[in-house]
């Protein structure tokens, strides 16, 4: 029994290393922004967020920061850092 459930721990140790084995098809969070609260979901590739900047812009420092935690675990379309390099020519740091 506890020999088996200590393999399952060090597996998942492993797997804690191995970022590549996964992958976020869709997920909704809550961020808890300076003035309000937001939703932002990921779905199909592409990001949405409930914030004003999101709806006028298309993208938001909700779902920047969040695709940054992520990292490559999200497959979008096109990532927050290529649509604002696409725009202003800068690349984000």
């Amino acid at each position: 029994m506890y020999s088996s459930l200590i393999g399952k721990v060090e597996k998942a140790n492993r797997y804690t290393e191995e970022r590549d084995r996964f992958s976020f098809t869709e997920f909704t969070v809550r961020v808890r922004g300076d003035n309000n609260e937001h939703v932002v979901t990921f779905k199909d590739g592409e990001w949405r967020c409930d914030c004003d900047f999101f709806t006028i812009y298309g993208l938001c420092s909700h779902g920047m920061a969040l695709e940054r935690i992520l990292g490559e675990m999200v497959p979008a379309k096109m990532t927050f850092a290529d649509m604002v390099k696409a725009r202003t020519g800068t690349a984000l740091p």
